[in-house]
């Protein structure tokens, strides 16, 4: 249990993702708060594991909500090691061509103010409990925060907006708190839309990203949210990251080495090196 007696507390960690993070942290030894805006999630995380988790419902929009979750997971655990902001809303790819001129002001405030503020708020709220365990941040980005069609303009927009945030933010709370990003790629999760769009009822999950994804990436296939959480064990751990500061890690499954005749550059590999076909997950 590589993060015994640390405190991690993460923004959006009721589901998806966010709760993927919560499993593995508590089973690397940490106490975890979670803000997040489902009473049911909240209740099920605290019923599932007891002491080890503090919930606390409420709006990452909300500074009074975010100071909330910092004093409550202080309270209950004594200090905060790591922060994770990482609750999030989509756009679902909708183009600026089909973005209803009525409605660009109201979805541009919703997304920035969920993306980039919720973000924002979650570190000034826990800025003193961070600079005085010597902690870090880590900032949920996404494969949108480095490449196009991630999602539309207003969603890639606000984690373009995140990666500028991780690294001013590694600047300004250097030396005290570290600062770095993980750039996620597709997962299949219940991420929601923009309410301004008439998207907060969709969920990523009704798109088949598996079957999308699965000739569009280099490694072959989507990974699952779990398969995700180990780079944020890496950079809450101290003894293994402690060089690590303003880092963007891409974490998407490659999507950044596509070619431009092919996605996959080694399928022919086995057969080449007379290899029998077995597990396509490298088990």
């Amino acid at each position: 249990m590589r993060l015994k007696d640390e405190v991690i507390l993460i923004t959006g960690g009721g589901s998806g993702l966010g709760r993927a993070l919560v499993d593995r942290f508590v089973a690397e030894g940490a106490k975890v708060a979670v803000l997040d805006k489902s009473v049911d999630r909240i209740r099920q995380l605290e019923s599932d594991y007891g002491k080890d988790v503090v919930g606390i419902v409420g709006d990452v929009r909300s500074m009074e909500d975010q100071k909330l979750a910092a004093s409550r997971c202080v309270s209950a655990f004594g200090k905060i090691d790591t922060l994770i902001p990482n609750a999030g809303i989509w756009d679902y790819n909708t183009s600026l061509a089909d973005l209803p001129e009525d409605t660009i002001d109201e979805a541009f405030d919703e997304i920035f103010q969920v993306n980039v503020k919720g973000y924002i708020l979650a570190v000034k709220a826990c800025l003193p409990a961070l600079v005085a365990s010597r902690g870090n941040v880590i900032c949920t980005i996404s494969n949108a925060g480095f490449y196009p069609n991630g999602g539309g303009p207003l969603y890639t927009a606000t984690k373009h907006a995140v990666v500028g945030l991780v690294r001013e933010l590694a600047y300004g709370l250097a030396p005290y708190v570290r600062v770095n990003g993980v750039g996620v790629g597709g997962i299949n999760t219940d991420l929601r839309g923009l309410s301004s769009l008439k998207m907060s009822e969709r969920s990523i999950s009704e798109i088949p990203l598996a079957e999308l994804l699965q000739d569009a990436l280099p490694i072959g296939r989507m990974p699952n949210p779990e398969e995700y959480t180990g780079a944020y064990v890496f950079f809450a751990t101290r003894s293994d990251s402690a060089p690590a500061t303003g880092a963007l890690l891409n974490f998407d499954g490659g999507m950044g080495v596509r070619g431009l005749f092919s996605t996959v550059g080694g399928k022919d590999l086995l057969e080449k090196l007379n290899i029998e076909r077995g597990d396509e997950n490298g088990h």
